[in-house]
């Protein structure tokens, strides 16, 4: 399932019809302008299955591709929006790292968004769609473009080889605590390896015991340390994924309806809060 994308909330519309939702789409770009409501009606309220299934219907039909039509109708956000939409997802996902990476900066944000966050296969699945599309392995474009303490995190979770068992090793988890303790809030200065080795290794049932004997031994929500100790982008990747694993992200029955409105939606709010709940 992860190499179409199984992430999402919107769930199959009832009484799918891939022809009847061409003949909609066909009529939203007609004429002089382009009904953008009619689009998201559809495209918006369908599963990434049911997209794929339109996208191939659309071909068949018309003898064009879907997305380039769209793409020559639409502009701006909207149009990233509506394409982002009709890629499977972790096309996307190596779509918009490309994309924080070229160029004259980069951008950490969209990196820690979708590598904090992907499981172990989506991220081997993204990495090697990565290498067929680009030539380079993302590793190496990563490395190119940032340094440091952040650069190792990333480095770390594209090894994709992260705990995602329920084991509970109580006694690993007291030391474990202790490390990040000592690593951090007990010294001076910040011994980030530590960090490193706990949050992007341990699996989730675990790392929620460590942070439940953190508190008891600082005194403190692990989240409110990693502030103390961390700064810039290393502390925005460890807080990335300290939520993920203490699951603080909306949830998902709250994010069911899509937006009635697509337009204006930036790259990075598809890239990961909003297409998230499509794809």
């Amino acid at each position: 399932m992860a190499a179409i994308g199984n992430r999402g909330t919107v769930t199959e519309a009832s009484g799918f019809n891939a022809e009847q939702d061409v003949q909609k789409l066909r009529e939203a770009m007609k004429g002089a302008g382009t009904n953008e409501a009619a689009l998201t009606e559809v495209l918006a309220r369908r599963t990434i299955a049911q997209r794929q299934r339109i996208k191939e219907a659309y071909k068949q039909s018309v003898g064009k591709d879907l997305a380039d039509d769209l793409s020559s109708e639409l502009s701006g956000n909207f149009r990233s929006v509506v394409l982002g939409l009709l890629m499977l997802a972790p096309v996307y996902d190596a779509y918009e790292l490309k994309s924080a990476i070229k160029g004259a900066g980069t951008e950490e944000a969209c990196l820690i968004d979708i590598l904090a966050s992907r499981s172990n296969e989506e991220i081997r699945t993204i990495t090697a769609f990565y290498k067929k599309e680009h030539g380079k392995t993302l590793e190496d474009d990563v490395c190119g473009d940032t340094s440091g303490m952040f650069q190792r995190v990333l480095v770390s979770l594209l090894t994709a080889g992260r705990d995602e068992g329920n084991k509970v090793d109580d006694a690993q988890a007291v030391l474990d605590a202790k490390d990040i303790f000592e690593a951090g809030e007990a010294r001076w200065g910040t011994d980030e390896v530590k960090f490193l080795t706990v949050l992007c290794v341990r699996n989730t049932s675990h790392l929620l015991k460590v942070f439940d004997e953190y508190k008891k031994i600082s005194g403190r929500e692990i989240e409110e340390s990693i502030k103390r100790e961390m700064s810039g982008c290393l502390e925005d990747v460890f807080l990335a994924i300290g939520l993920q694993k203490y699951q603080w992200c909306i949830p998902a029955s709250a994010n069911q309806t899509p937006p009635k409105n697509l337009n204006g939606l930036i790259k990075t709010h598809i890239g990961r809060p909003l297409l998230d709940r499509f794809l």
